[in-house]
């Protein structure tokens, strides 16, 4: 029965696998452009990952970031995590605290969806946690892998366009949350404030002031943009 859940889990993974794979890739293709070895990418996407902060972190190690800025900026940018795990965590009532923070290291954006449609009538057990969670972070952690060894071998990665790769990637993050006004102004705001931190305080420190600054005042706009009543 057990070993049903786990494949049932492995199986559901597959569009995650499939997404992850070629992303994954560009992390180590861009990651040892920036002079990581291949056990360095495949640490960081064993230990990290998070395809989000492990760019960030790729792109803040090119620009000479400390690495007290990247690993603020890492737990920044993961913190989301905390409310996903907490939503879910409910739906795990009778698992032991080692198994749940083995389980807690799988939660991605994705791997939290997935599990989310699972908590209908039947919760979804460790097993099938374990078999969705292990498939996702072996497709991530392979793809870095092939996509460092590949890095190593294209040599200059910017006549092949992968220096742009983050740039765009995050680009078309944004352009998704443009919505209405308010989401422009907190990006505008976002980066005026970014590029205002990274004069003052230098390069690496700006995300976090940035993010806070921006996102506290988003939601206060929000608020008051509401009709009252």
């Amino acid at each position: 029965m057990n070993k049903n859940h786990f494949f049932l889990g492995a199986r559901d993974a597959l569009p995650i696998v499939l997404g992850y794979f070629p992303l994954a890739m560009t992390f180590g293709v861009l990651a040892r452009s920036s002079n990581l070895s291949l056990g360095q990418i495949v640490a960081m996407s064993l230990m990290i990952y998070s395809g989000s902060a492990q760019f960030i972190a790729v792109s803040m190690l090119g620009s000479g970031a400390t690495p007290p800025g990247i690993i603020a900026t890492i737990l920044l940018v993961n913190s989301r995590l905390i409310l996903l795990s907490a939503s879910l965590a409910p739906y795990l009532p009778r698992m032991a605290a080692p198994v749940l923070s083995f389980l807690a290291h799988g939660l991605t954006d994705e791997t939290y969806a997935l599990a989310v449609s699972r908590t209908g009538e039947t919760p979804p057990t460790r097993w099938y946690l374990s078999g969705l969670f292990i498939t996702s972070h072996l497709a991530w952690v392979g793809g870095s892998a092939l996509g460092g060894f590949m890095g190593a071998l294209l040599g200059d990665t910017s006549r092949w366009g992968f220096d742009f790769a983050l740039t765009a990637m995050f680009i078309c993050l944004l352009i998704m949350q443009l919505k209405n006004n308010i989401t422009i102004a907190v990006a505008c705001l976002a980066g005026l404030i970014s590029i205002t931190a990274a004069t003052m305080l230098g390069r690496g420190w700006n995300i976090i002031p940035a993010t806070v600054l921006a996102a506290t005042i988003g939601v206060l706009m929000e608020k008051w943009n509401k009709p009252s009543g």
